[in-house]
C-alpha cells in the first residue's frame, strides 16, 4: 500500500469541515464552492487493501470516509435543490462524521507507519 500521509489528511478534512460550517454559518447557504472534498483520494489508497482483507482498522477508516463524503455530497445536492434548511440540519451530522474519521485517521497511524 502506498504510505498515507495521515497529518495531511487531517488537515484536509478539517478543511472540508469548515467550509461547509462557515458556508452555512448564520442559516444561510453562501455561496461557496463546496464541492473541493470531491478530490479526496483516500478512498482509492485504502479499497485495495480493504477488498484484500487487510486490516479491519483500515475498513472502519475506509468507512468513515466514506460517510463524511457521503453527508457532504447529501447537503451540496439539498442546498442546490434550494433546501439549504434540511442542508443546514445536516451539519451537526457531517461535523460528528468529520471528529471520527480523525479518530479512524489517528488509529490507522499504526498500521500505515509499519508498511
Amino acid at each position: 500500500m502506498k504510505r498515507l500521509d495521515i497529518d495531511y489528511a487531517i488537515r484536509q478534512h478539517n478543511q472540508w469541515r469548515r467550509q461547509f460550517l462557515n458556508a452555512f454559518a448564520g442559516g444561510d447557504y453562501a455561496d461557496m464552492p463546496l464541492s473541493e472534498h470531491r478530490c479526496c483520494t483516500l478512498e482509492l489508497a485504502l479499497s485495495r487493501e480493504v477488498a484484500e482483507g487487510n486490516k479491519s482498522v483500515l475498513a472502519a477508516l475506509l468507512a468513515a470516509d466514506r460517510h463524511f463524503h457521503a453527508l457532504a455530497n447529501e447537503i451540496i445536492d439539498l442546498s442546490n435543490n434550494g433546501l439549504g434548511d434540511s442542508a443546514d440540519l445536516l451539519l451537526p451530522d457531517l461535523n460528528e462524521a468529520a471528529h471520527r474519521l480523525i479518530a479512524h485517521l489517528d488509529d490507522a497511524r499504526a498500521v500505515c507507519d509499519s508498511k
